[in-house]
């Protein structure tokens, strides 16, 4: 038996975004769930994952007949001004994130405050991940806002 062993250094990233969305809280928060939910997608193609929005509640990726992708359990939530996750999220590797939704409403909209933070062995393809939550953060703008037209 041959054994390969190598030195890892333990890497860290944060990424941070403040953005101000033109709709009532409770609708922003609801855009959230449904879309880190049933309407998440990538740009490429729809990616619905499941999200029990209660403390300890799992986020993953059903793919039917017991298999699927776990990525964080809901650390807290308190609708409709926090949502924490922690766990996995898409990495393969020996890591761990926390996610942070932190909302207030100001003068009729609604300010979001989204933190990742990770840290463990974190390959290359997993330090790409602002484009990600780029095009959520967008998605969750869009759908608040069509929301609130619509209400």
């Amino acid at each position: 038996m041959t054994a390969t062993i190598q030195e890892q250094v333990v890497q860290a990233f944060e990424i941070v975004k403040d953005e101000q969305i033109a709709a009532p809280i409770e609708i922003v928060f609801e855009a959230i769930l449904e879309q880190m939910g049933p309407m998440n997608s990538t740009p490429e193609k729809p990616m619905p994952m499941k999200l029990e929005a209660w403390p300890g509640g799992r986020w993953y990726r059903d793919l039917g007949d017991n298999t699927g992708h776990f990525w964080g359990l809901v650390q807290a939530i308190k609708p409709p001004s926090l949502l924490e996750i922690c766990g996995p999220l898409f990495m393969s590797t020996p890591a761990v994130s926390n996610i942070q939704y932190r909302l207030n409403e100001e003068n009729g909209l609604t300010r979001v405050r989204f933190v990742h933070r990770a840290m463990g062995w974190i390959g290359e393809a997993d330090r790409g991940v602002d484009d990600g939550w780029t095009d959520l953060m967008v998605r969750i703008r869009t759908a608040s806002e069509t929301k609130r037209a619509h209400r």
